[in-house]
């Protein structure tokens, strides 16, 4: 399977929290076979992994759960369709994509893995603050619906928060990439990379 792309994922976020999202619905017997199914094709996935060897092997294994992971959360956000199982969605996939990219990673070795590492992080980072933001969206457009004026204010408040606390984490782990790149290089040279990286990110 190719490995997911996380900007991808983050458009998908709009999209999963939508009223036509939320109208999926699947019987109980449904509910069983896709279960089989899943267990089945993961089985059969990892199976196929065999034919591999050294990291190319690790990498087919990664990915073979990673579907596993995301299929089952698919499934239970058809079998009970929420916000909060659509959510589940969005992590697995970021979680598989990076559990991907981070084996694919040891192909490369000394600074140029640590970076790929970092990047691969990053890129989860960036993919699971986008679902809290819209998650926390989605609860605080609800709650201000439901409610009064003020809770309209709260709930303004929530999403402004929930922003920054994205914003926040997102800024850490793209200053973590530069001062993993910036160890590749050594004396002043080093030194003036660093300080680049902490101004650019206001460390």
């Amino acid at each position: 399977m190719k490995h997911l792309n996380m900007t991808a994922v983050a458009v998908a976020i709009g999209l999963v929290f939508s009223a036509g999202a939320m109208a999926q619905s699947l019987s109980k017997s449904d509910y069983e076979a896709e279960k089989d199914r899943i267990a089945a094709a993961y089985k059969s996935d990892k199976a196929n992994c065999d034919a591999h060897s050294g990291n190319k092997k690790d990498v087919c294994i990664a990915e073979a759960k990673g579907n596993e992971k995301i299929a089952k959360a698919e499934l239970e956000a058809r079998a009970e369709p929420s916000a909060k199982n659509h959510y589940d969605v969005l992590i697995a996939k970021a979680e598989a994509d990076y559990a991907v990219a981070k084996e694919k990673c040891d192909d490369q070795s000394g600074n140029a893995q640590d970076v790929c590492v970092k990047e691969a992080k990053a890129a989860e980072t960036r993919a699971k603050a986008d679902a809290e933001v819209q998650m926390k969206t989605w609860k605080a457009n609800k709650s201000a619906y439901e409610t009064s004026s003020e809770a309209g204010m709260k709930a303004k408040e929530d999403r402004t928060e929930a922003r920054q606390d994205a914003a926040t984490d997102i800024v850490d782990a793209d200053y973590a990439v530069a001062k993993e790149k910036c160890d590749a290089m050594a004396g002043d040279a080093k030194s003036r990379c660093l300080d680049a990286a902490k101004a650019k990110y206001d460390q």
